[in-house]
């Protein structure tokens, strides 16, 4: 594994990247803030058993979420990150291609990535959030990503649900909520108050478990098929779903969801791809 240098790591690639990111740096430490000290208090008495389990459970997501999109920002899965050597056997250098951008012979499953300038390898996407393409050596990382944010995403949601909706339904059930809901610049600036600020973190969490969950629909199928989204109709890289789940977390698999800091190296290089025996 290949880290990219931190300056490289954490420049973002346009102002949308930025956007994205910067929300994601904020949002994540407010709403786990917001949780602890504004929801949980008056949902379990402070010191009690669940009150310590679920705010240990609040640590482990909030590590995973903010370690796993660390990780994937850090790990380079360009073309730069190997001195590429095209094989000598003609059924392999077959499958390479030319990049006109990086003037170069590519692996097969490589593309380039306008934003970042580069090919990288079994490219995925651009990732808006991460300000990085999602491929071969980073694929694990934005997988959890995506999957302790719609877990954490979720669970505050609820919790905040029956904050504003049951505990306090005597402030928020009135008409002025729905201004604060679909218009939040407008009523924060009006009318700047905690309970405000609470229904936008409340939005931000529903809106947050609404974009993580398709996501997650979205990438299953190809997760499953060992596809990217270049390849989303084809089944031509499909080992089994098992060796298709190694493929992206690797080798030691089962432990992966533990931390990031897990290792679990690749069974493959991500350079020189064959593809998957045919099916009946």
């Amino acid at each position: 594994m290949i880290l990219r240098p931190l300056g490289r790591a954490f420049r973002p690639r346009s102002i949308a990247d930025g956007a994205c990111f910067m929300l994601i740096a904020v949002f994540v430490p407010i709403t786990y803030i917001f949780q602890v000290t504004v929801i949980m208090p008056e949902l379990h008495n402070v010191g009690s058993f669940w009150y310590t389990v679920i705010w240990l459970a609040g640590l482990f997501l909030v590590f995973n979420l903010t370690s796993n999109m660390l990780a994937c920002m850090l790990v380079d899965t360009s073309i730069k990150m190997v001195i590429l050597k095209p094989p000598l056997e003609a059924h392999l250098l077959s499958r390479w291609h030319m990049c006109d951008m990086c003037q170069t012979l590519v692996p097969p499953r490589a593309w380039h990535c306008e934003v970042c300038n580069v090919c990288v390898l079994k490219r995925d996407h651009h990732c808006r959030f991460t300000c990085c393409c999602i491929g071969h050596h980073n694929y694990r990382y934005f997988f959890y990503y995506l999957l302790y944010m719609c877990i954490g995403a979720c669970y505050v949601s609820i919790n905040a649900s029956i904050y504003l909706w049951y505990l306090h339904a005597d402030y928020y059930w009135r008409p002025y909520t729905l201004i604060t809901i679909f218009v939040p610049a407008l009523s924060l600036t009006v009318h700047a108050s905690w309970e405000n600020f609470y229904v936008v973190i409340y939005e931000l969490n529903l809106l947050a478990f609404g974009m993580s969950t398709l996501l997650l629909i979205y990438h299953l199928p190809m997760f499953k098929r060992g596809a990217v989204m270049k390849e989303r109709q084809s089944t031509k890289y499909d080992l089994g779903l098992r060796a298709n789940c190694e493929m992206v977390l690797g080798k030691r698999m089962h432990w992966t969801w533990l931390s990031p800091f897990v290792r679990s190296d690749l069974p493959h290089d991500g350079v020189n791809w064959l593809p998957g025996p045919k099916k009946d």
